[in-house]
Order: structure tokens, then C-alpha cells, then sequence
């Protein structure tokens, strides 16, 4: 391996180090740290906002639209963990940090289950009057979210880069990045599962307190592993590099542009394969920044001012961004279903019958369960069956965009799915006059609400291994933990969008009361469904005009070993 990552400009490794560490030896390490997280993250925020409805007292709507910002926090904000890694930390140091911020904040939101001075006193048996929780208690409540959210978003997809960086090729790279979504998955359905059933069944505390004790396991499969992987050294900021591009093009904005290469300013180091000869023609303006000019570098043939000139390859790398971009914007629609579908569903749970049988009642916190269990299944079926199948049939292999497109399609369906169940609910409801009774059970099986869950669930599976397995090779290679925490943000951003809608919903419309039996959900389900509707052809729009730079379109079965994937 020479002496630099293949698939990384992250950082310089030595060639020993490198023969010794990295590769499939890391990946359980790896694998048991994604699931120390994420168990504890499932278990403490797929059941908030039965928690916070039960013991804090707090209105449904108020408690959903909670579950929501605390969600998009936790997907939004590891960007932020992620250029600390590229550019000052390194993923190990930010994995380890960040697992010691989210430990804590679980502790503080065990303590208010533990403690009856952190929380309000529990309702009068027969009265419909609860008291209110004080500014105090609402603050260390808010106060262990906010610290768990933090801390889970340094080290989710952190751990991803992390995970990728231990590979030297596309292949591996892919494979791993298959079993990162199906670890991740499992992992919360055991959460979602055992956990919240602990809460709800045996006790809040005790189930807290599992939270805390996988995540503190996690930490320590992650420090037991540490002599295992691969060392990769942050070279600084690389959106420094990027800002400099947007500068030097201001500031030669009126010098004319050459055709010859020679004009350009090309690095002086690092592997050949990483120069462009020559800028490309779009967004050509950008090219300005490039271009040599009297002063701009000095006797050695370094840059003079980092500020005027920038190399060729600095310029590739915005540019690839700002292709990608549209993309980027596009999924936000279709990240939507998940924050809508898994919170609006527990609010449906928790009017209908949960029942079992006598003695089990199915919490209406696991419902997202199904959304989960249908993803990792699905994940499997389609690399072992359906992507085998693809490239016997088409002699190629499925592109990223095509497992993304197929996941708008799904997503839009279980939205659909979703608005028709809903209506029938509402007319059972209606039919048994139960509107006007808050917190009567609906003559309905819960497991009526299972096939937009799983619909949505099969979505996730063709779109996420695809969105992550294409920022990851289309960013530039200084961005790789940046690439990987993008399908994070594009989440984040869907989540605070969700629940702008839905707040709006709420105050020009009636169809979203604290006693959704007197609401109309169905057409809440329904109009993000005609929302996605018209993102999917704006993303077929963006798939046709965009052209893979990392990714070979179309590459033949016969470069691919089809049997490593899982």
C-alpha cells in the first residue's frame, strides 16, 4: 500500500503500521461499539414520549414534536462531530469523548426516574387534573436529553468513517458499510424491544439504567480494540481549503481564464493520481482560483498566498460538492417518513388495542420495532437475493442512485399506507362514539398499524446503505467522516422539518388535537405523501443530470466477487 490510505486523503499512514492494523481484525471492535450506542439510544429515546406523557405530565402533540427535535439533534449534529475528526481530533478521540458526554446525559435522565423530586407527582387516580413538572425538573430533564444527544451524535457516524478508513478498496468499503447499516438496526430493535419493555413493564429506572451500562460497555470494546486500528492523523480543516477556493475566485474574478493546463496551478506534492491536468468546464467561474498569476507562488514553486491561489484539485473538490448538492436537498423529503411515521405511530398505538394475549401488551414505544426489524431484514434479502438477481439480469451492478430511488418509491408508499389506516381507526373510533373519551381503546389490533411501518422499513434498507455509500465516494477524499455524517444531517434537517410542518398543521387546521379521535392524522399522512410525490420527480430530475466522479456507472459483475456481500 503506498504510503498514503487508498480511498482517504484524511491522512498519511507508514506502511508498517498500516500491514499490522485496519482491515476485518477492527471491525469487532467496531461493530460492538455501534451497538453500545445504539442500544442505549434506542432504548432512552424510542419510549420519550410515553415518558414524558406518563410522568412528566406533557400534552402528546408537545411530547411528539420533543421526540422530534431531540432526534434531529441527534442527526444533525454529528456533522459537527465529524469535522472535528477530519480536521483537529481524529474518529477515535472523538468516538471515546463523545461516549463519555452520552453516558452522562442517560445518567441524568435515569435520575429523574429514580428520584421523585425530579418530577412531578403522579395523577390523582379517577381525576384528569395532573400537576405540572417545575422549571427545574423540565431543566434536568431537557438538560440529560441534550447531553445524550450530543454525545450520540460524535459517535454514530463517526464510527462509520471510522469503520471505512480500516479499508484500502471500494469493494470492502461497501461491504462494510452493508454491515454498519445492519448492525446499527439490530441493534436498536434490541433496544426499542428489551429495553422499553423494561420501562414500561418493570421500571423506568431500571430500564435507564440498562441504557447506561450497554453504552459504558460499548466504550470499553472500543478502548479494549484500540491497538487494532488503523492510526489516521487529521491534517487540519479541509473546509479551509474549500474557503479559499470561493476567495481567490472573488479576488481574480477579471482575470481572463486560460485553455492551457500550464496556466493552472497544480500541487507540487502527493500522488500524482489526485492532480487534474486541466479544471473542468462546470461551474467554470471556479476555475479563476486556480490560475497562476505574477506573485502567486514562490521561487520553489509553492503557493505565496494561500488566500489568491489555490491547486486545481482544490477546486475539483468544491465543485464535486456543488454537484452533489441537489441530490443532498432532494432527500429531505424522503428522510421525512421516518420522523413522521415512527412518532405518529405511537400516537396511534396508544389509542388501539396492544393486547397479545392476557398477560403481554405489545408498549407502544417498540412500534418502531417493525420499522427497524423490516430494515435489517430487507438489508439482507436485498444484497444476498434481489442485487445478485440485478446483475444476472442487467450484467451490472446496482448504482447508488438506483437504490435510492427505489427507496422515494417505498417511502411515498408507506406514507399512503398510513393515511388509509389511519381512516379506518378514525371511523371505528367514530362508529363507537369514542371522540369525545380521552384515552378510551379503539375496537382495532395494533397490528393493523404493522404494514406502513414495514413499507417504510424496506425504504430505509434500498435508501441509506445507498446515500451513505454515495456521499462516502463522491465527497472529496479530505471530507471522508464528513460524507458519512451527511445522510445524518439530511435526517436532522428532515426531523426539525417534520416538526415545523406539523406545528403549522397544528395551528392552521384542526387535524392534529392532543385527542387524535377528533383529529383527521389521515390527512396529515396524506399530504406528506403528495409532498413526496413531487420530490421524487424532482429527484429523478437531479439522478439524470448528475454524473458519478468516484463511482463507476455500470462496472461488470465480473470485477466484483458477488458472494462477499452479506
Amino acid at each position: 500500500m503506498g504510503g498514503e490510505l487508498s480511498g482517504n486523503g484524511e491522512a498519511q499512514i507508514l506502511p508498517d503500521s498500516a500491514r499490522k492494523q485496519g482491515g476485518w481484525t477492527a471491525f469487532p471492535f467496531i461493530a460492538g461499539t455501534l451497538m453500545g450506542s445504539s442500544i442505549a439510544l434506542s432504548g432512552w429515546a424510542n419510549n420519550l414520549i410515553v415518558y414524558m406523557i406518563e410522568k412528566f405530565h406533557v400534552r402528546s402533540i408537545d411530547a411528539t414534536q420533543t421526540f422530534n427535535i431531540a432526534a434531529a439533534s441527534t442527526s444533525l449534529l454529528p456533522v459537527i462531530g465529524a469535522i472535528l475528526a477530519d480536521s483537529l481530533l481524529g474518529c477515535y478521540s472523538v468516538i471515546w469523548m463523545s461516549s463519555l458526554v452520552s453516558i452522562l446525559g442517560i445518567l441524568v435522565i435515569a435520575l429523574t426516574a429514580m428520584l421523585d423530586p425530579l418530577r412531578p407527582q403522579p395523577c390523582q387516580i379517577g381525576s384528569s387534573i395532573c400537576q405540572t413538572p417545575s422549571k427545574v425538573q423540565f431543566s434536568v430533564l431537557y438538560s440529560g436529553i441534550a447531553l445524550a444527544c450530543i454525545g450520540v451524535a460524535g459517535t454514530r457516524f463517526t464510527i462509520a468513517a471510522m469503520g471505512a478508513n480500516q479499508f484500502d478498496n471500494s469493494k470492502d468499503q461497501r461491504i462494510f458499510f452493508n454491515w454498519f447499516a445492519v448492525t446499527l438496526y439490530t441493534s436498536m430493535v434490541l433496544g426499542a424491544t428489551v429495553i422499553v419493555y423494561v420501562e414500561e413493564n418493570i421500571s423506568w429506572a431500571l430500564g435507564y439504567s440498562l441504557c447506561v451500562a450497554v453504552n459504558v460497555i460499548g466504550l470499553a470494546i472500543l478502548l479494549l480494540g484500540r491497538r487494532y486500528y488503523r492510526n489516521v492523523k487529521p491534517q487540519g480543516s479541509p473546509f479551509t481549503r474549500l474557503a479559499q477556493v470561493v476567495i481567490a475566485t472573488i479576488l481574480k474574478r477579471k482575470v481572463p481564464l486560460s485553455s492551457r493546463a500550464e496556466d493552472y496551478y497544480h500541487q507540487k506534492d502527493g500522488p500524482t493520481e489526485n492532480r487534474a491536468s486541466m479544471p473542468t468546464k462546470t461551474f467554470r467561474f471556479l476555475n479563476h482560483a486556480a490560475l497562476e498569476t505574477e506573485g502567486d507562488t514562490k521561487v520553489d514553486g509553492s503557493i505565496a498566498k494561500s488566500w489568491r491561489l489555490c491547486s486545481v484539485q482544490q477546486v475539483e473538490d468544491l465543485k464535486s460538492l456543488l454537484r452533489i448538492f441537489p441530490l443532498l436537498s432532494s432527500s429531505i423529503l424522503l428522510c421525512i417518513t421516518l420522523p413522521v411515521v415512527s412518532s405518529l405511530t405511537i400516537l396511534q398505538a396508544l389509542t388501539v388495542d396492544r393486547h397479545l394475549g392476557p398477560n403481554l401488551k405489545v408498549p407502544a414505544g417498540s412500534m418502531i420495532v417493525f420499522i427497524l426489524t423490516s430494515t435489517a431484514i430487507n438489508l439482507t434479502l436485498i444484497d444476498r437475493f434481489l442485487f445478485p438477481l440485478w446483475q444476472k439480469i442487467t450484467r451490472r451492478s446496482p448504482m447508488p442512485l438506483q437504490r435510492i430511488g427505489l427507496g422515494h418509491l417505498f417511502n411515498m408508499t408507506g406514507m399512503a399506507v398510513a393515511s388509509l389506516v389511519e381512516s379506518k381507526r378514525l371511523k371505528l373510533a367514530q362508529i363507537h362514539h369514542l371522540s369525545d373519551q380521552p384515552g378510551s381503546t379503539v375496537p382495532m389490533f395494533v397490528l393493523w398499524l404493522v404494514p406502513q411501518l414495514v413499507l417504510v422499513g424496506l425504504g430505509e434498507a434500498f435508501h441509506y446503505p445507498g446515500q451513505v455509500t454515495l456521499y462516502y465516494q463522491e465527497f472529496p477524499k479530505p471530507l471522508r467522516s464528513t460524507a458519512t455524517a451527511m445522510i445524518s444531517v439530511v435526517v436532522g434537517i428532515a426531523y426539525y422539518f417534520s416538526t415545523a410542518v406539523i406545528d403549522l398543521v397544528r395551528r392552521v387546521t384542526t387535524w392534529l388535537p392532543d385527542n387524535i379521535n377528533k383529529g383527521r392524522l389521515g390527512n396529515v399522512y396524506l399530504m406528506f405523501a403528495m409532498m413526496q410525490m413531487f420530490n421524487f420527480f424532482y429527484f429523478l430530475f437531479c439522478a439524470k443530470c448528475y454524473k458519478y466522479q468516484s463511482v463507476e456507472e455500470g462496472s461488470k459483475i465480473n470485477n466484483e466477487s458477488s458472494n462477499a456481500e452479506i
